[in-house]
């Protein structure tokens, strides 16, 4: 579990099972089970993880994607051919 508390800052990439944002997080977040974000996060940051949890009150611009990511090599399952 990583913690990034009210007054920290983060900038690049982080990996860990379960990561809560409360400070300020910028670049790329990838979680196995979870990312929490409570105010006054803000988050600069493409999300990576099954489960997003936000708060009210969060400002978050980036993208999130919630569905397992692809490995090089792999085929999208979204544009293969049946």
């Amino acid at each position: 579990m990583i913690i990034i508390g009210e007054k920290g800052s983060f900038r690049g990439e982080i990996e860990a099972g379960v990561i809560i944002v409360r400070g300020e997080a910028q670049g790329t977040i990838r979680a196995k089970n979870r990312i929490e974000a409570y105010t006054p996060a803000k988050i600069l940051a493409d999300l990576y993880s099954p489960v997003l949890v936000f708060g009210e009150g969060v400002i978050f611009e980036g993208s999130s994607h919630m569905g397992a990511e692809l490995k090089e090599g792999d085929k999208d399952p979204h544009t293969s051919a049946k």
